[in-house]
């Protein structure tokens, strides 16, 4: 694995992954109501199985075994009810509601981990799991503002994504990332697929333009990520992911009117704080148990 020494690059991909991922979402939020979020989100994963060519042969490669099987239907039936839950979401609440508390994602990934894993869950980064928490009150505000749903299936599609990520983590130490991405695109698409047809809907030329663009800025979306993971170190790159709050409220204000809520960006920045403690925690944790570099030489 290259070494990870090239903090610049790695903050320049990682900008470069946010507005690709604000691009997704603003492509999203102007289709709207046109297209049923079910639908529309089949269409996107169907659209996108372009992008899926060069992972066949690693997938026909892994022979995968009926334990792998399962555990990639598991990630693809979670990361289905996220997706058609996220661009519901999308056509009810602002870009920056939508953005803020994606960022629970990785909470529930440090939660579930010590519960279902076992990893240690040590007083600062429980602390700091509470944080993100008084973070999302902070957004949501229950009794001073109108919860709308919204607001309750982002909560859950952050909680489904999570789940998605912590299978994905166990089965990144069995097969290749390919497979990995490979897998997940075609377990969404087949999983998308009744959902998309109880609800179907005549869909016109331009909105699948549109949702073929969601396709291609997801794709860049997740490989510019991959570079910047392999350029620098996540104590490096995950602060800069903040910047796509401020690009959704920006974004939300000039293109869709929708008002500036400072609460939202108060709480997205306390739950950004969070993951970023939590992510230099775990770095300094692995520092302190692998060997100096003149020792791995040997």
């Amino acid at each position: 694995m290259a070494e990870q020494n090239r903090p610049l690059a790695g903050v320049i991909w990682m900008i470069v992954t946010g507005l690709n991922f604000v691009a997704v979402t603003a492509i999203v939020k102007h289709v709207g109501t046109d297209v049923p979020a079910a639908q529309g989100a089949f269409l996107r994963y169907l659209l996108g199985l372009v992008f899926l060519l060069p992972m066949i042969r690693p997938i026909l490669a892994a022979r995968l075994t009926s334990r792998q099987l399962k555990l990639f239907a598991g990630r693809g039936l979670a990361h289905t009810l996220g997706v058609i839950l996220w661009f519901f979401a999308m056509t009810r609440i602002p870009l920056a509601d939508v953005t803020a508390m994606n960022y629970l994602s990785p909470i529930y990934v440090t939660l579930g981990a010590a519960l279902l894993l076992k990893e240690p869950l040590p007083p600062r980064r429980l602390a700091a799991v509470v944080a993100a928490l008084v973070g999302a009150v902070i957004i949501l505000r229950p009794g001073f503002r109108e919860i709308d749903p919204g607001h309750i299936a982002m909560l859950a599609t952050a909680l489904l994504f999570a789940t998605g990520y912590l299978i994905a983590k166990q089965l990144s130490g069995e097969v290749s990332a390919a497979v990995v991405v490979g897998m997940l695109s075609i377990t969404v698409t087949i999983g998308l697929a009744p959902f998309a047809w109880a609800v179907w809907v005549p869909v016109s030329l331009e909105n699948l333009g549109w949702l073929f663009l969601v396709a291609c800025f997801a794709t860049a979306g997740h490989y510019s990520m991959t570079l910047a993971f392999t350029a620098a170190p996540l104590t490096v790159t995950q602060p800069v992911t903040f910047l796509q709050l401020i690009w959704a409220v920006l974004l939300g204000a000039v293109v869709f009117n929708e008002a500036i809520d400072g609460w939202v960006v108060l709480g997205g920045a306390v739950i950004m704080g969070s993951v970023s403690f939590i992510t230099w925690r775990e770095a300094r944790a692995k520092a302190q148990i692998t060997p100096a570099a003149p020792q791995t030489k040997g």
